[in-house]
């Protein structure tokens, strides 16, 4: 996967692990004899989880386009407001997508179009000046998304009438609206696109994938969930803002950094998406079906791991809990919140990328560039 390019030093425990003699060359063992049906745990990920996510992501930024549409019309802060709303709404739901790089998701880069941060400021306005771009480009990853969209509707102006006027009054102001239509366009386009690939063909292909290799639909879902976790959500949403990989903290590389006190709420609604996904809980209907927490139970020896890596999410929420509203505002007054808050997330990560994946034989199949 492309996501799968950070080279640098294993942790030890980390590096005992991926580099045993006893991983074949497939990266997991196909001669598995649990009796756990991971067909159904597939059908439920797909079904029940996976599909109804992008259907949901799907339709809010559809409302966000219309949204869109109306404001550009007339650009008046009360139709800002509503685009904001919708902006939010939406990137909520993406929190449940992110961790989701199969298929056409990884074949299109989706995760690097819509969720790269800290945006990319003077990529966003030459791209606005020049009216020639390509927002497909890996070289605009971080002047697209979500994020982009966070500084065009927030980032602007200090007031709602301040960013209503850098559509209406400045000499730019044509051209600004229409990189904002382009953004959110682009989202809804590729949105569509890797559902449309779930519901007419990829849906098949991936629940009958039930082998125990690397390519397998388990081992693969399995290595994006814990690459999520550990970059996704503990790296990029805590530490890297929080200073743990650089000399000092960063709060300018908090997620929804111009929305200032929305980095905690996307956060939260993030680690009901991860403890989800692993207890299989249904996104529409809560319900739940068969899981990764079941699997583990089915194999002798492990219920206990099961307990332990939920109650490790349980404790993060707890502390997320106590941060500011805002992560960049929390960095500045009271860092230690934020690491203490990192370490409590870490301690999930040698549960899932080690534990865990012994216990299902399934190998790591990227390499972390922390040093942790």
């Amino acid at each position: 996967m492309i996501k799968r390019t950070f080279l640098a030093l294993f942790t030890v425990v980390v590096l005992m692990f991926s580099c045993s003699s006893d991983d074949d060359a497939s990266g997991g063992n196909d001669n598995q004899t649990d009796n756990f049906d991971r067909s159904a745990m597939l059908i439920n990920w797909a079904d029940n989880i996976i599909i109804p996510v992008y259907e949901d992501l799907n339709s809010k930024l559809e409302i966000l386009a219309a949204e869109k549409e109306v404001f550009m019309a007339e650009p008046t802060p009360a139709n800002l407001a509503n685009l904001r709303t919708a902006w939010q709404d939406a990137y909520k739901v993406w929190q449940y997508a992110e961790m989701f790089n199969v298929g056409m998701a990884e074949n299109i880069n989706y995760i690097f179009q819509m969720n790269v941060y800290p945006t990319n400021i003077q990529d966003i306005q030459n791209n606005i000046e020049s009216q020639d771009y390509d927002l497909s480009s890996v070289n605009n990853n971080d002047a697209v998304g979500f994020p982009a969209l966070d500084y065009m509707l927030y980032g602007v102006g200090n007031t709602e009438t301040e960013v209503v006027e850098f559509y209406t009054t400045s000499a730019s102001a044509d051209k600004r609206k229409i990189y904002l239509s382009d953004l959110t366009d682009r989202m809804q386009t590729l949105t569509q696109t890797v559902l449309e690939d779930w519901k007419n063909s990829y849906r098949d292909t991936f629940v009958s994938s039930t082998d125990n290799t690397a390519t397998g639909s388990i081992n693969l879902v399995v290595n994006d969930f814990i690459y999520y976790y550990e970059k996704g959500f503990r790296a990029n949403k805590f530490g890297i803002p929080a200073g743990v990989f650089s000399q000092n903290p960063l709060p300018d590389r908090v997620e929804a950094y111009h929305k200032y006190d929305f980095s905690k709420a996307l956060a939260l609604e993030a680690m009901n998406a991860i403890q989800d996904f692993f207890t299989g809980r249904a996104y529409q209907s809560g319900s739940d079906g068969r899981s990764l927490a079941d699997y583990l139970n089915s194999i002798n020896g492990n219920e206990d791991l099961s307990a332990s890596i939920t109650s490790q999410y349980t404790a993060a929420r707890t502390k997320i809990n106590t941060l500011n509203e805002s992560f960049a505002e929390q960095v500045k007054t009271n860092n230690v919140a934020m690491t203490e808050t990192f370490d409590i997330i870490q301690l999930a990560v040698v549960l899932l990328k080690v534990d865990m994946l012994q216990a299902l034989d399934i190998s790591v199949d990227y390499v972390d560039a922390d040093g942790d």
